[in-house]
């Protein structure tokens, strides 16, 4: 599994580029900072919604600082996902590089 930058993330989601950002934080740290584009299924929640997530699409998944979001990538990569990405420094990074206005916790 590769990791990005999220300055890297940015610039995909300014292309438009055809990935799902998926957030496995819990309900209460989404509410508190997130990126608009991001679907958030808690890592806990990952296993039984598998369906819900596109497996031939690029998946970039995120946390708070890129450790759960690494563990829930190797698991997607276990079940058939071709290309995922750990958004490495998570919404913390993205706080710190991208949008300060993200609150950071």
């Amino acid at each position: 599994m590769r990791a990005i930058q999220a300055t890297e993330l940015a610039e995909l989601l300014k292309d438009e580029a055809d990935i799902t950002l998926l957030d496995v934080r819990e309900p209460w740290e989404h509410q508190l900072a997130s990126i608009p584009a991001a679907t958030l299924i808690p890592m806990g929640e990952v296993s039984n919604r598998l369906d819900e997530l596109e497996p031939a699409r690029t998946m970039v998944v995120m946390c708070h600082h890129g450790n759960r979001s690494a563990m829930v990538g190797r698991f997607l990569e276990q079940h058939g996902f071709r290309d995922v990405v750990n958004l490495d420094g998570g919404i913390d990074g993205w706080s710190e590089t991208v949008d300060p206005d993200v609150p950071r916790y």
